[in-house]
């Protein structure tokens, strides 16, 4: 009752924010900072205060300019459930009952909490690294209530969705995010089961926004991805564009397409189509993986340097680019194995990560926290950091031995149900990697400056 009637103040602060906003912007954003540093108190340093006011007191600051062109195009009732869903309950109140609940039970703790709902999909991409699983299995409405559910209980807000393709799911995923309305659902989707009716459904409901697979030029996506999939995410994100949805960008970059995905006119192309930010996740040689699609040191190098470009506030493009891989030192390295985040496949087990296949446990027969207490989690949490280097975050890509022995000495299983893949057999295809990478990342990370977290979530002889 406390919490629903806190939601309903919060639900009239944000309407008269929201109105605010409409007509004089610059002010409605200065009241949303008050009201944040009212509600985080102490934890709102002056500092970090002073600093927002002053980028929102700028018009040309990059932050401003991306929340300006993502609010012209949003639905009014989207805009205000993500507020409400994404701002206060994933933002403010779930990180503050995360941060006690990582004190009570001595664990990590995810902020966001990744799930399958199927291994189906109607693509065949080279190299995929989901495909190890097969495409049997799926999740029930109840297994999905389950995870989010308790995921809410631990302080989880954000439940991002992958597969397999999602949306093979439509009905459930529309009847979750109904139910748990004041939990915010991101979707990892290949874009082409985006309709008109499913888009009416979801902006009536508010609740959902899409991460959309792509890949570059239509030669580059379709080269990986199959003949007129960027044709169905021009037609997708146009639909979503009309009906007021927010919608971003997943795209993998390999030693193929990394120029392609960063150079300025695909990022026109995206801000054109109505995507402001997105995902970039660095190729994975999970399964049957192409190996030639790995970067080079040097590739590297090019993405770490081009997307920290566009990211600055002195570049024009209206894009906000987020990568997986080179971005740790802003996360504290590995957010896996809930620190931050950990991932249910399609069968229900617990993986440390979307790329780590090995689970000890699952949620047919697990709670959420018991899988958190698990050997295989607690070896995460008692690991993390993997590497002073937050260039070097992964324990399987850069650190290959750390995986081996996590996964031997917690006696976790493989989950791979296509074709097994024994621990030995991943990490021999990222030794190389590792290697000629750590040299190129160590100059890097000595002669570059870092940004200084004071909150890192290690345990107590890791913490810094």
């Amino acid at each position: 009752m406390k919490n629903t009637l806190k939601r309903l103040y919060i639900s009239r602060e944000v309407g008269h924010l929201l109105k605010d906003i409409e007509h004089d912007r610059t002010t409605g954003y200065l009241k949303i900072v008050d009201l944040a540093r009212q509600y985080y108190g102490n934890s709102f340093s002056d500092e970090s205060y002073e600093k927002a006011v002053e980028a929102i007191k700028d018009p040309n600051n990059k932050w401003v300019r991306l929340i300006n062109e993502t609010l012209d195009h949003v639905d009014p009732h989207v805009a205000k459930v993500t507020a409400l869903n994404l701002g206060y309950e994933a933002f403010l109140k779930g990180t503050k009952t995360i941060r006690e609940n990582r004190e009570r039970y001595h664990c990590n703790i995810p902020w966001l909490i990744l799930f399958d709902p199927t291994n189906a999909c109607n693509m065949h991409c080279t190299g995929c690294w989901s495909g190890t699983y097969g495409h049997k299995d799926s999740l029930s409405f109840e297994d999905m209530d389950k995870i989010v559910t308790e995921g809410k209980e631990l302080g989880a807000y954000l439940y991002m969705m992958t597969g397999g393709e999602p949306l093979v799911k439509k009905k459930e995923i529309l009847r979750l995010a109904k139910k748990h309305h004041d939990v915010e659902f991101a979707i990892y989707t290949n874009a082409t089961l985006i309709d008109e009716e499913f888009c009416k459904q979801v902006a009536k409901l508010g609740n959902i926004i899409f991460l959309m697979s792509i890949e570059g030029t239509k030669e580059t996506n379709d080269a990986r991805r199959g003949e007129g999939h960027f044709d169905a995410f021009v037609k997708a994100s146009n639909l979503l564009k009309k009906h007021g949805i927010i919608f971003g960008t997943s795209i993998c970059y390999t030693s193929k397409n990394y120029k392609a995905v960063t150079s300025d006119e695909f990022y026109q192309f995206l801000c054109d189509q109505g995507a402001h930010f997105g995902f970039y996740f660095h190729y994975m040689p999970v399964g049957d993986a192409a190996l030639d699609l790995l970067l080079t040191p040097e590739q590297r190098l090019y993405m770490i340097d081009r997307i920290r470009q566009v990211r600055n506030n002195d570049n024009p493009i209206p894009f906000f680019p987020m990568d997986f891989q080179n971005d740790g030192e802003y996360v504290g390295g590995c957010i896996a194995g809930g620190r931050n985040y950990f991932h249910i496949n399609a069968s229900g087990d617990g993986e440390p990560c979307v790329f780590i296949h090995y689970s000890d446990s699952n949620i047919h027969t697990h709670s959420l926290l018991e899988m958190l207490k698990r050997p295989l989690f607690m070896a995460y949490h008692e690991k993390q950091p993997f590497n002073q280097n937050h260039l070097r975050p992964c324990p399987m890509l850069e650190n290959p031995e750390i995986i081996e022995d996590i996964v031997h000495s917690t006696h976790a299983k493989d989950t791979n149900k296509q074709k097994s893949e024994p621990v030995e057999q991943l990490t021999g295809k990222c030794k190389d990697y590792a290697y000629n990478w750590k040299p190129y990342a160590d100059v890097y990370w000595k002669t570059h400056k870092h940004v200084n977290r004071l909150y890192e979530n290690y345990a107590k002889d890791h913490h810094r």
